[in-house]
């Protein structure tokens, strides 16, 4: 009861931290029915690299080793690879620590004391503190030509590898079977997103006006999150490889008119991501697709009461026909830093957890803390994504959600950059679309007001 009512806290408050964690939204909001599911985890096999770098003991193999991860499931599954990870190196102890990473690691990092020799940190959040991070270029050298373009380059900063790709979460469309079946709607024919539009108002056609069949995200930073998904899929992001600020462009545009358009026709279901009044839309039939990344699996399989096993996956719309279906929303990485006592041991242990089949099977795979595999993700490191590591969906109806979401894989854009500020520019950004959506503001607005405050309010001042 206690975990309850602090996950119902951290729901509670939310929605006023605009510098927002995808995996502590995961967690917070399914306390609101349910419990939450794990993040995904990537993989591939490999051997120990014994490769140097310009500082640190790059052939030790034995000492203790501090790893800081979040409280909760991840974990325990993370710390359950230790065993075969000293099955390997049976002279490295490994520390293993649960503290907030999102209010610590900052500090931490800027003072200097106390650091650990390796964390686990969200994309987002590792622009900022990238001075801080060990350059492991020469280390993970072996494993680049596998690591999916798009991990690589958030995990790249001056030319240089300074993180551990981890988790990939690819973006879908959830959509309901039977719905769509009722309303006379093959799901092969929603091929791009004016598609998705025309499918919609035929759903609402067969379910009445109290039906709005797409989600609207109300929540301004996972708004601000979504938009990059949609944007990761045209080929572009926030800036460009040079930091210069690229909101008001055509591809953020073609996002915007989509958001308008789903409004402006009434086809929109505005909520927060599954709390309360999401999911009594969706349970009560009013919601019949969901464009949002591989993680919001967890509602079909653990939130859903009344249309669990009703909901299908399948690729994202394209932009254009005959454009990529594919595209990435979130995930996290591992960062060693730079005054990291044991930095090459850190860097073994993560190599063991992410490269090697034992560490990654241990985590993805069925165990004993999600006995059907953490599903809310797939590998970044392509090697992996060749056997299927968790079991098929009951929420999905027994669909084969491996299949689905690895086949969009090798369509996923890998020129996407993170700015340093993103998380600062959810109040301008992420509040500016809220504003579209309440009828405030037109799609140009919203991109030349947002380009403006973010110039002015974060980069000038930088």
């Amino acid at each position: 009861m206690s975990k309850q009512l602090d996950a119902l806290k951290q729901f509670d408050t939310f929605s006023s931290q605009y510098a927002i964690s995808r995996r502590s939204f995961i967690k917070s909001s399914a306390a609101v029915g349910a419990f939450a599911a794990a993040g995904g985890l990537l993989a591939a096999c490999g051997s120990p690299s014994t490769a140097s770098v310009a500082t640190g003991n790059a052939t030790a193999t034995e000492g203790t080793v501090t790893i800081w991860d979040r409280s909760g499931d991840l974990f325990q599954v993370f710390d359950a690879t230790i065993e075969s990870f000293n099955k390997k190196y049976p002279k490295i102890k490994v520390k293993h620590v649960s503290v907030d990473v999102d209010a610590k690691l900052p500090t931490t990092l800027n003072t200097g004391v106390n650091v650990p020799d390796g964390s686990f940190y969200e994309d987002n959040n590792l622009p900022t503190l990238a001075s801080h991070y060990y350059d492991i270029t020469d280390w993970i050298q072996p494993y680049v030509k596998d690591i999916v373009p798009f991990k690589l380059r958030v995990n790249t900063h001056n030319n240089r590898i300074v993180g551990i790709p981890w988790d990939l979460d690819p973006g879908l469309l959830y959509y309901r079977e039977d719905m769509l079946q009722e309303a006379g709607v093959d799901p092969a024919s929603i091929q791009t997103y004016d598609d998705l539009i025309a499918a919609a108002k035929k759903v609402q056609g067969k379910f009445g006006p109290s039906c709005k069949p797409i989600h609207l995200e109300q929540d301004p930073g996972l708004t601000q999150l979504w938009v990059e998904m949609f944007a990761n899929q045209q080929g572009t992001s926030m800036v460009d490889a040079n930091g210069k600020l690229q909101i008001n462009s055509p591809a953020y545009l073609n996002i915007m008119n989509f958001l308008k358009s789903v409004r402006d026709q009434n086809l929109g279901t505005r909520a927060l991501y599954y709390g309360p009044g999401d999911v009594a839309a969706i349970e009560n039939n009013q919601v019949a697709f969901y464009p949002w990344a591989v993680w919001a699996v967890y509602g079909p399989d653990l939130l859903f009461k009344k249309t669990k096993g009703k909901w299908r996956a399948m690729p994202l719309p394209a932009w254009t026909k005959g454009g990529t279906r594919a595209a990435v929303m979130g995930g996290s990485s591992f960062i060693i830093p730079k005054k990291a006592k044991s930095p090459h041991l850190a860097w073994l242990f993560y190599e063991h957890l992410v490269f090697s089949k034992e560490g990654y099977t241990s985590v993805y795979g069925p165990n004993k803390i999600y006995p059907g595999g953490i599903n809310t993700s797939i590998p970044s490191y392509l090697p992996a994504l060749g056997t299927q590591l968790y079991k098929n969906s009951e929420g999905l109806g027994g669909q084969n959600l491996w299949q689905t979401v690895t086949s969009t894989v090798k369509d996923i854009p890998g020129n996407f950059y993170i700015a340093p500020w993103y998380n600062q520019a959810v109040p301008y950004f992420g509040t500016n679309v809220q504003r579209l959506l309440d009828g405030q503001l037109t799609p140009q607005q919203v991109l030349q007001k947002s380009s403006d405050d973010i110039q002015n309010k974060l980069i000038a001042r930088q």
